[in-house]
């Protein structure tokens, strides 16, 4: 059972004082047979009162407000966590057999929401790409493993790329991107052939492992099996989520696992910065781990900058 320690930091720099901040913060990790809190210290600039609760997904949510003027936010999170690796389907039942079970709880709570797509133009160029791979031959695992390695293989993971405002047309077209862009692609695919598929946020822990995602939040998709339930896939390291993955919190999409949003009063002008530290014991004493924090750049736009970005839409534009 590992043990980690993480320290998240969000940090908002105004360049004049702003107030009646309300925020919205999802860092509580989910607690269940596979992964337990052992201790959560939180601190919030103004040491505001966090009202806790739980989402329509079963996520515990915080919110905060802070009415008085500041010209910085700082919300400081530090985690000590044990994961269990779960084990990896007996997948032991027909293809056809597990094929309509999906089929029979297609409209059924809590699969129907985790069925809707996301809008996407080039839906019709993936549903292409589907028929030649002749998924259905396969069972529902054996499908997940095969998209998640697709990819793993036809996307390049470049950090700064793109942004939570990009869309994935512009992840499609360019072919690259990062853990959040891969994660939405798998779960379009998924959704297409009628597996049920949900977004997770959470943290990967590559001290040891080598596993791409370090220094931020990552992001994978959980598919559900039939006769198994929901399994990890993580399209940006080709593997089964295991011990080494931890979980803030599932949902639709992004937008419903943002690890913080929130809305104030004032300038429009500001700055982010984001750091995410991973340490883990193997049961024995280790320093705690301190996060670095790293600014967010944009543009005039309020688009990150990123010179392979650039370069690949000059080369669509020629085509």
């Amino acid at each position: 059972m590992p043990k980690f320690k993480i320290h998240h930091v969000t940090r908002y720099n105004y360049e004049t004082p702003v107030r009646d901040s309300a925020n919205q913060i999802l860092l509580f990790p989910i607690q269940d047979d596979f992964q337990q809190v052992l201790k959560q210290d939180l601190h919030i600039t103004g040491e505001p009162m966090v009202d806790i609760y739980k989402d329509f997904y079963g996520n515990e949510v915080g919110s905060f407000m802070n009415a008085e003027p500041h010209l910085e936010l700082v919300i400081d999170s530090k985690l000590e966590v044990i994961t269990r690796g779960n084990h990896e389907p007996a997948d032991d039942q027909p293809a056809e057999i597990q094929w309509a079970e999906l089929h029979k709880i297609r409209s059924q709570f809590p699969y129907i929401d985790f069925l809707k797509q996301e809008q996407f133009s080039s839906l019709g160029e993936v549903t292409r790409i589907i028929g030649e791979m002749d998924l259905r031959s396969l069972t529902p695992y054996q499908t997940g493993k095969k998209l998640n390695d697709y990819i793993f293989t036809h996307f390049q993971y470049i950090k700064g790329i793109t942004s939570v405002e990009t869309t994935l047309e512009e992840v499609w077209n360019l072919k690259a991107g990062v853990c959040q862009d891969f994660a939405h692609l798998l779960l379009v695919m998924l959704r297409k052939i009628e597996i049920p598929a949900r977004y997770v946020s959470g943290y990967v822990c590559p001290n040891k492992s080598g596993m791409r995602g370090e220094g931020a939040t990552h992001a994978w998709v959980e598919a559900y099996i039939p006769f198994y339930g929901w399994l990890g896939f993580d399209p940006t390291n080709n593997c089964n989520v295991n011990g080494m993955h931890v979980r803030l919190a599932v949902g639709r999409s992004f937008s419903n696992c943002s690890p913080v949003k929130g809305t104030y009063k004032g300038t429009s002008s500001h700055t982010l910065e984001v750091g995410v530290s991973v340490s883990y014991e193997d049961g024995r004493t280790s320093e705690e781990p301190s996060a670095v924090l790293a600014a967010q750049p944009k543009n005039a736009n309020g688009e990150q900058e990123n010179s392979y970005r650039r370069y690949m839409e000059m080369i669509q534009q020629q085509q």
